[in-house]
This record gives C-alpha cells, sequence and structure tokens, in this order.
C-alpha cells in the first residue's frame, strides 16, 4: 500500500487484491482516518488566527503564557455582504472562564448579515488578574480595531461592543469608562479613541451591589473590595449623556444575573436621554447565548429583535 496526502489528496493503491466483505472493511478503515485527517488539516487552515493586542506584552502582565495575552480574533464577513461595521465581543464566563459560544459563535451569526467582528480573549480572575486590567484589555481592543480599519475595510465610525454576562460587565465597563485617546502616543494604537460607537449587552452583569454576580465580583475586585470601587464599576451608576446607544436584553427567569442588573442600566441611560431598546423575554436561563448552532436557523428572538436595532443603527443592511 502507498499514501500520497499531497495537496490534500489521499491516493492508495493494494499490491492484491482483498476477498470483496474484508476489501470493504479495509477501505472504511482506511479512508474514515484519512478524510478526518485533511478534514482537520483544511478546518485549521481556515481557522482565524488571534493576534496579541500588545506585541510586546500587556501592562501589567504576570507573566508569558497564553493566559497573560489578552488577544483579538477577527471574524470578517463574505466581502459581498460586508457593511463597513465592526463588533468587539467579550464573551463571558464569571470572569473567571470565557465562553465559546458567547464568542466565536456570536462572530458567525454576525458574519451572516455583514459585521466584521473581533472577539477579545482578555485577561481574568482565575488568572491572577483584577481590575483595570480587563478594562485596559477591551479598551485597547476597541482602539486597535480603529487602528486596523483600513486593513479590515470597516468604518472607524461604526465600531460597537457586545458582552454576555459578565463579558456583558466588561462591555457596559466601557462603555461608561471610555476615552478619546493619547493623540501624542509614540504607539498608534493608543491614539485612537475607545469609546464604542454602541453597546449590545446581553443578560449582562451590571451593578456589583445588591443584585450582582457575586462570582464575577470577586474574580474582578477580589473578595472585599473598598466601597468605592464596587461603586466606580457598578455601570449603572456612570451613565452619562455621552454613554453610546445600547441594546439591551435578559429574561425574567435568570436567577444567575437577576433581570434587575439590565433594568437599572436602562434606567439610567434613559434618565441621561441614551436611546435604547430593551427587550425582557419571560422564558430562558442565563447563558443562553443564541440558543442555536451555525448557520443559525433558528435563534432565540433576541437574534431577530437585535438585527431589526442594528439596522437602525446603520450597522447592518
Amino acid at each position: 500500500m502507498t499514501e500520497n496526502f499531497a495537496r490534500g489528496e489521499v491516493k492508495i493503491a493494494f499490491s492484491r487484491r482483498l476477498p470483496e466483505h474484508q476489501d470493504a472493511m479495509f477501505m472504511k478503515a482506511i479512508w474514515a482516518p484519512a478524510i478526518l485527517c485533511c478534514s482537520l488539516m483544511l478546518s485549521h487552515a481556515d481557522m482565524p488566527t488571534p493576534v496579541p493586542l500588545w506585541p510586546d506584552g500587556a501592562p501589567g502582565a504576570l507573566g508569558t503564557s497564553t493566559n497573560d495575552i489578552p488577544t483579538l480574533t477577527p471574524y470578517p464577513p463574505d466581502a459581498t455582504n460586508a457593511t463597513g461595521a465592526a463588533m468587539v465581543i467579550c464573551p463571558g464566563g464569571g470572569y473567571g472562564h470565557l465562553a465559546p459560544h458567547e464568542g466565536k459563535d456570536y462572530a458567525l451569526w454576525l458574519n451572516q448579515h455583514g459585521v466584521t467582528c473581533f472577539v477579545l480573549q482578555y485577561r481574568l480572575g482565575n488568572h491572577g488578574y483584577r481590575h483595570p486590567a480587563m478594562l485596559h484589555d477591551a479598551a485597547r481592543a476597541v482602539r486597535w480595531v480603529r487602528a486596523h480599519a483600513r486593513e479590515f475595510k470597516v468604518d472607524k465610525d461604526r465600531v460597537g461592543i457586545m458582552g454576555s454576562s459578565a463579558g456583558g460587565h466588561l462591555a457596559a465597563t466601557l462603555l461608561t469608562h471610555f476615552d478619546a485617546g493619547d493623540t501624542n502616543a509614540a504607539d498608534v494604537v493608543e491614539r485612537e479613541s475607545s469609546r464604542p460607537d454602541l453597546g449590545v449587552l446581553c443578560y449582562a452583569v451590571i451593578s456589583l451591589g445588591e443584585f450582582t454576580h457575586h462570582g464575577s465580583r470577586n474574580n474582578l475586585l477580589g473578595t472585599n473590595p473598598p466601597p468605592e470601587l464596587v461603586q466606580l464599576l457598578s455601570n449603572e451608576l456612570q451613565v452619562t449623556t455621552n454613554t453610546p446607544p445600547c441594546f439591551l436584553w435578559t429574561t425574567f427567569e435568570d436567577k444567575a444575573v437577576p433581570m434587575e442588573n439590565t433594568m437599572l442600566f436602562a434606567e439610567a441611560l434613559r434618565k441621561h436621554h441614551v436611546p435604547f431598546a430593551l427587550h425582557v423575554y419571560e422564558k430562558g436561563g442565563h447563558g443562553m447565548g443564541l440558543k442555536d448552532q451555525p448557520p443559525f436557523a433558528h435563534p432565540h428572538p433576541w437574534a431577530a429583535d437585535c438585527l431589526f436595532w442594528l439596522r437602525e443603527q446603520k450597522f447592518v443592511n
């Protein structure tokens, strides 16, 4: 038998003919792993490559492992469908891990509607990090997208941020703690504004007070944070008239992150005359994401509601 895997092809020749039933079994044994191998090689080749946010190491890094290197993974849409809008996506996970279905899946879904996506791997409490490391990573991500806008064919004035659960807290933190950038910085990325043009908050942790998710707060701030830091990062208390427009959704049944988090943020947006769309669905526990798998033929209704809103914001066509 000889095998040739050049150019992803598999060719097999036999020196003698086996009995028919053994021949079929043998072919099955050979072809199945060979096809799987080629499929994996092609899939790996097509996988997006994470890009370090700081090529020379993140400020405050505790080491040089993958846990210490915040990255962005680009997910560009088909060029024929691209709208020029971009979304930085912050997966949830209680500031202790990152949930793929709230990162990659959201990116693939938004790609279908022409949005260029960037999934953020931010530093985590489980790896020894505390605020402000996570905020630095999110701010840098938005700056990085703007600094590379021409490369990815996106509009610097249409860069949003999206987050779920603790990732929603991180997104809400940037929505209320952004800056205009440093025009005198030697690093061209740092010259860009970190203000998102809009936010999409999915069953987000917002408050670090009465209605908080305690695991997220502990991973972000430690077990005994000073009251002033709790107030600073209770984002419903930090909304201003300059906070970007937001799409908010949650569920009545969410017991992990009570709906009061979303309601408090909506109330603050209303008080400061910031446009928003608010959806509270009766059914559904915490962390459901799209509640569907690619190609997302039947996602949860929030997806259609969000697309309607993004269309109004000129992010999708």
